[in-house]
């Protein structure tokens, strides 16, 4: 697979996920013709089938966009903390986010904010929290430890994850809204989830991609970094703020997805060369293709049952996960 022409793989991929977002517009409880997709952008005319493809349309543009946030941020966070576990669920964003979401929703008030602006105070003082629990005990001009980060992230992660459970169970009402959004779901969203997505994605994506040539840096040793001039940590900083905003827009409109970074990062590491720029395209494609396939799956398994998409997604990353470790026992053994 490395030796394909990497603008072979790009296609491959872009080809799949033109046939998964057919699929998705298509698939469901109830399977609908391919002769409707002529009449996709049409003025509704009181058709059944117009109307379910046409109510379809925004949840798969927001499964795409949260696959493509979620894919980056994982690829970012793992770039930075040199670590291929990284996560955005592993480092406490989601929990964060999560957290945020369910206090601020029994404020009046913050209902007007929009589900982003409620999720990123979370997603922020996580990140915050993580990265100065990581450098504890650490002398100043030193890059985080790696380690230190992710058991930092797992702490933060496992505290506030008790917080939302109690929260949620203890209130019955906020219980009812939002038990299907703490699973990840896709279902019943629509174009206002999609205005609330984004208008934070292109951004902070549009500022990873610039700054992609300066992360590269990051993938050296520190001495061979700062000896090219990389300043380690503003652009750390800067990326990891930027992660943190994808993380909080797609955790706000989708709920907390797991894998979805871990899983894109480690594919598009495998397929592609260690360039950031090349890394970010791969990573937001396998990104948008396992969450629109498992949505696909979490709709047309259990007809008309409807499984949550974030279950499946579940149950998709743990094989994979398995894949990995048996992966690295392999490679270890060569090495020995």
């Amino acid at each position: 697979m490395r030796h394909t022409p990497v603008h072979l793989k790009l296609g491959g991929l872009l080809a799949l996920l033109g046939l998964l977002l057919i699929a998705n517009l298509l698939g469901g409880a109830h399977w609908l013709a391919p002769h409707w997709l002529m009449h996709l952008f049409s003025p509704p005319d009181g058709s059944h089938e117009l109307l379910v493809l046409q109510a379809r349309l925004p949840r798969v543009i927001c499964g795409l966009l949260a696959g493509i946030a979620l894919a980056i941020a994982g690829i970012i966070m793992q770039t930075l903390c040199r670590n291929p576990l990284a996560d955005p669920g592993l480092l406490g964003v989601n929990a964060g986010a999560s957290a945020s979401l369910v206090t601020l929703s029994l404020l009046p008030l913050a209902a007007e904010w929009g589900v982003f602006w409620q999720a990123l105070p979370g997603a922020l003082l996580a990140s915050a929290g993580v990265y100065l629990l990581s450098r504890l005990q650490q002398s100043d001009g030193q890059a985080p430890n790696p380690t230190r980060l992710l058991l930092a992230g797992a702490a933060i992660s496992a505290v506030l994850g008790a917080y939302v459970q109690a929260r949620v169970m203890l209130n019955p009402q906020l219980f009812d809204g939002f038990r299907y959004w703490m699973a990840g779901s896709l279902a019943g969203l629509g174009w206002v989830e999609v205005s609330a997505l984004w208008p934070y994605l292109i951004p902070a994506a549009l500022v990873l991609w610039l700054m992609s040539p300066s992360l590269d840096l990051l993938l050296l040793d520190r001495n061979t970094a700062l000896s090219l001039g990389a300043n380690l940590q503003r652009h750390s900083a800067i990326a990891w703020l930027c992660a943190t905003l994808l993380c909080a827009a797609a955790t706000a409109v989708v709920g907390p997805l797991a894998f979805v970074g871990l899983a894109a990062g480690h594919l598009a590491r495998a397929w592609f060369p260690c360039s950031l720029r090349l890394l970010l395209l791969g990573a937001g494609l396998i990104g948008a293709l396992l969450v629109l396939m498992a949505d696909l799956f979490s709709r047309t398994l259990l007809p008309p049952r409807e499984l949550l998409t974030g279950i499946m997604i579940a149950a998709l990353g743990a094989p994979f996960l398995y894949l990995i470790a048996r992966r690295g026992n392999t490679e270890r053994g060569r090495v020995s």
